[in-house]
Order: C-alpha cells, then sequence, then structure tokens
C-alpha cells in the first residue's frame, strides 16, 4: 500500500513538473535572466501606425486568431495582441484549459509566432501569416 502511495506521489511530482516546464520557451532572447538573478523581459515592440484601442482581455471575443503567449515580468500571460499593451493580458490558463494559442518569441533577434512553446517547432516571423493551435 505504502509503495502504492509512494508511486502516485511520484507520478503527480512528474506531472506537474512536465506542466511548469511548458511555462516558458527555452531559447526565447526576450527573456534574459541578470547575473543578480532577475529576470529581464522585452516585448514587441508597438508598429510606427496607430493600434486603435486596445481590446481588453476581459472582454469575451477580443482574442480573435487565438491567444498570444508572452512572456512577462511576472510570467507567462495570454494576451489579445502580440504587444502586451495594459489590459490586454491576464494570468496564463495555459496547461488547465485548452484554447487556441501562439507563442510569441525573439529567435535571432526577430520577433516569431510558434505554433507550441518549443522553439524547434514551427516558428514564423510575425510579420508572416498567423498560425494557431488548440493546447
Amino acid at each position: 500500500m505504502k509503495a502504492a502511495r509512494n508511486f502516485l506521489v511520484l507520478v503527480a511530482a512528474a506531472l506537474a513538473a512536465s506542466a511548469a516546464s511548458a511555462q516558458f520557451v527555452k531559447g526565447n532572447e526576450a527573456v534574459k535572466v541578470m547575473p543578480d538573478g532577475t529576470k529581464k523581459v522585452e516585448t514587441p515592440p508597438l508598429p510606427a501606425a496607430s493600434l486603435g484601442a486596445p481590446c481588453p482581455a476581459t472582454k469575451s471575443g477580443c482574442a480573435g486568431g487565438g491567444w498570444k503567449m508572452l512572456e512577462s515580468q511576472s510570467g507567462l500571460v495570454e494576451c489579445t495582441e502580440v504587444f502586451a499593451r495594459p489590459s490586454t493580458c491576464r494570468d496564463s490558463t495555459y496547461g488547465t484549459e485548452k484554447r487556441s494559442r501562439v507563442w510569441i518569441v525573439k529567435l535571432k533577434g526577430e520577433w516569431t509566432q510558434c505554433e507550441r512553446p518549443d522553439v524547434s517547432g514551427k516558428c514564423i516571423s510575425l510579420k508572416g501569416f498567423p498560425i494557431s493551435a488548440v493546447q
């Protein structure tokens, strides 16, 4: 009985570690850990042209084309746009809710969107066509 309980504890720990490892994208150049251990995070710059009013993350229907997953100073967030303007992001539901998502990361100095939280998968420039995958 004790062995079965220990096994279940190990399985639960492995699942938790697996979910936690997907809470960031390894290789994302937008996230830099400083020598003192603090984290410095970049988000895509706002374009020169006006974007119009932001669509709040709390408003239904604002994430057309899927949620944009970005790393922030406070951790992983899901946003209605790639620029992470105030009110357009909320805490991540990745791992607890399935929804259409794209991961916004910086690779080789260029902002890209990846279909998974893995830079070795399908990633294209933000200048290209959008991609999305339900996760």
